[in-house]
């Protein structure tokens, strides 16, 4: 990776948002209570749970995995099993963590663009009843999802209408969940309200290491606490995990840095458009951009600058973009990448 260049290899690279690092700073004053006792803790969860809708309450986490690992466990029985697309995070960048923690099996549908419809679920319930399957129990999808692209509140009511009529919950992994809402311009609220339990990412949008599980079904929260010690995510000092979401919160700091990597994104989308040989593999709908280039310009353009070939095997290429990502730099790589398209193409 470039010392100088922007990477444009993904939203986990971005430092922290200055806002968030002075926010830890002042949680870091005097004694507070341990494990999510202190008020900042109790305060900050519930500003994320009345902003959620999140009748069960918001609980912190330190990373992604564990937080889908600890929502899907709130789910399921271990003979249940979890339907999700066949590129889902916890499907293929996870190491098995849902599996290998909760023993629990996943059941991946292969999509084209990261998206689960009623009709790519319905086939994977063909099983139900049969004592030699698992039981498919959860809906598991990403929103965004891996591929950048964002469900519809249409599309989110048709899934929770198909759960509700087959006995099925709904979990939704909200990584990039603030990006989503700032591409859909709606309330977090209005894409909460479909799922039974989610995640909400502070990591990908400026925090330094903090996620939220909600539970949106009280039901659900009865053994969270048990579960989170027992998976290891009970933070002791429970206040910098919500002291970076506190930063988030305020000023609504959250939904104009998912804003602003989304424009940028854009931006770059708009400045490749038209270089010999590249086309796009995804519609822009978030803060990624996927884009279909010639083996050697990956190559080419791999030695000065930081991104993801995605998925292996295939010439798709994945340029992320983050709140810290300026115009100037985006800029500065869409000319890196038309000018060696046109110097390839002849």
């Amino acid at each position: 990776m470039s010392p100088t260049r922007k990477s444009f290899g993904s939203d986990n690279h971005a430092g922290a948002h200055p806002a968030v690092l002075r926010a830890l700073s002042q949680a870091n004053a005097g004694d507070a209570v341990a494990y999510g006792d202190d008020p900042l803790s109790q305060r900050v969860a519930a500003r994320i749970a009345s902003l959620l809708g999140a009748a069960g309450g918001v609980h912190f986490v330190f990373n992604g995995t564990a937080a889908n690992v600890l929502g899907l466990s709130l789910m399921l029985r271990p003979h249940q099993a979890v339907v999700c697309p066949d590129g889902a995070h916890i499907n293929v960048d996870e190491c098995g963590a849902a599996e290998r923690v909760l023993g629990s099996k996943l059941l991946p549908v292969v999509t084209a663009n990261g998206k689960l419809t009623p009709e790519l679920i319905a086939p994977r319930l063909d099983d139900r009843g049969d004592s030699h399957r698992a039981q498919p129990r959860v809906v598991a999808i990403s929103q965004v999802t891996e591929f950048g692209t964002c469900y519809t509140l249409a599309e989110l009511a048709a899934l929770r209408e198909f759960c509700d009529a087959n006995d099925l919950l709904l979990f939704i992994d909200g990584a990039r969940l603030a990006n989503a809402a700032a591409a859909l311009d709606c309330e977090l609220a209005a894409l909460a309200a479909t799922a039974d339990v989610l995640t909400f990412g502070g990591t990908k949008n400026g925090a330094v290491g903090a996620e939220a599980v909600a539970v949106m079904r009280p039901g659900l929260s009865a053994d969270l606490p048990y579960l989170r010690k027992q998976q290891m995510q009970l933070a002791s000092k429970m206040r910098y995990l919500a002291a970076q979401f506190g930063a988030l919160l305020d000023g609504g700091l959250w939904l104009s840095n998912a804003r602003h990597a989304n424009q940028m994104a854009r931006r770059l989308a708009d400045g490749v458009t038209g270089a010999p040989g590249l086309g796009l593999y995804q519609p822009v709908e978030s803060n990624a951009v996927f884009a279909v280039l010639p083996p050697d310009l990956i190559t080419a353009l791999q030695r000065d600058w930081t991104f993801q070939k995605w998925p292996a095997g295939r010439n798709v290429v994945r340029w992320m973009t983050a709140f810290d990502t300026t115009a100037g730099q985006v800029d500065e790589f869409a000319a890196s990448v038309r000018e060696r398209a046109g110097a390839m193409a002849g």
